[in-house]
């Protein structure tokens, strides 16, 4: 990995150095996923046989998973790993349960009672890719919630592997979170398929789920459909910033940037530490540690587009960092609950030497599904939430329009919307004559 000072840097290159890799399409994905969307749209599954077998390495038997296939994966693994998926749905289930949204009713004036209320979405579709390698904790991760949610249907599209059959611990994951009707087909046919429907695929109203620069595209584009779905997040490359002191354990940090640089060659890993020793001995951790790393390539590669920068300070350190908004942003710091406060924008975030971000790809409880490319600014990442709509409700006495509608009046009159006006204005006029009850 390059080291920079950052006050070496002007503007120009500042900006260079924190470019992101990016999924955006080009023009060659942007019009290919439009042949896909359209393709499926009007051949539905035998479209999705047809890219199957362009783009799969080995097109599956049949796009339906039985529930008795879900089950045999699901048994067929070996214990320590039906555990570990088990105990991992545990933390995830616990977490989310906890920051669930409640509905609630409050009198806004008197005979005037307005509330939230929260439903789950009737249909989603959860998108777990499978290219490099296979994620059943995005399973787990999307399913959990959906469950929590108590979204009545859940649709799992995941694409097949060698074998032309979908990874079994995905299978398991989605049985763990009660998700029955899973489906083989990938990319932006997948997407396609949760979007608009075909025989087999239900049409779906929220689509979630991570994938590469086709499936990002195809998200986008259905979403922004006449009567098209909603999606999560526009989810791009991961990314992971560590803010370390001269106290910091540099082959963990190592370990930390690695561990995201390995998802793939547009992933970003950042190191901002005040300590130029700091900097100098985790990069040399990163390239011994490099050199044992199964997907080393990858890696590498990612590290391209990465660096390590001293900074004056910790304060210009957090600065940076918030400009930035990481995905993952990691504090290996000595007191680093003492510096929450300064973190102003982040998807997750991770305190001291001994928190891992693995953890929270994995088991810890909060969700991996997190905004990527900046858009930690605006947004936070997948909880049961995402998984409901809200409505507001309100119930009004013929108090309570004598209360709030002159202040209608006034408003609606002000804009020029008389038709408005008059559905108050009738009303005061019966309220007179009209009793407790609300019966002229």
């Amino acid at each position: 990995m390059r080291t920079v000072r950052w006050s070496a840097l002007d503007d120009s290159a500042r900006a260079e150095l924190l470019a992101r890799g990016t999924a955006a399409a080009g023009p060659q994905v942007t019009e290919g996923v439009t042949e896909i969307l359209r393709g499926v749209r009007e051949g539905g599954d035998a479209a999705l046989q047809e890219y199957a077998e362009r783009f799969d390495r080995a097109p599956a038997q049949s796009v339906v998973v039985e529930q008795e296939e879900i089950r045999r994966a699901a048994a067929a693994l070996p214990e320590e790993l039906r555990i570990a998926i088990g105990d991992a749905a545990t933390n995830i289930r616990t977490f989310h349960r906890a920051g669930m949204t409640v509905s609630y009713e409050v009198e806004t004036a008197p005979g005037v009672i307005c509330a939230r209320v929260v439903r789950p979405i009737r249909r989603v579709g959860l998108y777990v890719p499978a290219g490099s390698a296979p994620l059943p904790s995005t399973a787990l991760m999307l399913g959990v919630p959906a469950q929590l949610a108590g979204c009545p249907e859940v649709v799992l599209c995941t694409p097949p592997g060698e074998d032309g059959l979908p990874d079994a611990t995905v299978l398991a994951a989605a049985a763990e979170c009660g998700i029955t009707q899973v489906f083989v087909t990938g990319g932006a046919q997948a997407i396609a398929a949760m979007a608009y429907g075909t025989e087999s695929v239900p049409r779906c109203d929220k689509i979630f789920g991570p994938g590469n620069a086709w499936v990002t595209e195809a998200k986008r584009q259905v979403s922004t459909d006449e009567g098209g779905p909603g999606i999560d997040l526009p989810a791009g490359p991961s990314e992971v910033l560590v803010i370390a002191d001269a106290g910091a354990d540099a082959e963990f940090v190592a370990a930390d940037l690695l561990s995201q640089a390995e998802h793939g060659p547009d992933s970003q890993v950042l190191l901002l530490t005040d300590d130029k020793a700091v900097a100098q001995a985790v990069a040399e951790q990163v390239a011994e540690q490099l050199a044992v790393l199964p997907r080393a390539d990858i890696a590498g590669k990612a590290l391209g587009s990465s660096a390590i920068v001293v900074t004056q300070d910790l304060e210009e350190a957090f600065a940076i960092s918030n400009d930035y908004a990481p995905e993952h942003l990691i504090l290996a710091l000595r007191e680093p609950e003492d510096w929450v406060d300064r973190v102003e924008r982040a998807g997750s975030v991770f305190l001291g030497d001994w928190a891992p971000e693995t953890l929270g790809d994995y088991c810890s409880g909060t969700n991996h599904v997190l905004p990527t490319a900046g858009a930690a600014r605006w947004t936070g990442g997948v909880s049961v939430a995402s998984f409901q709509v809200a409505m507001t409700v309100q119930r009004v006495s013929p108090q309570g329009l004598a209360a709030v509608g002159p202040t209608a009046v006034e408003l609606s009159g002000a804009e020029g919307l008389i038709g408005h006006q008059a559905a108050v204005t009738r009303r005061l006029a019966r309220a007179t004559t009209t009793n407790s009850e609300g019966t002229p």
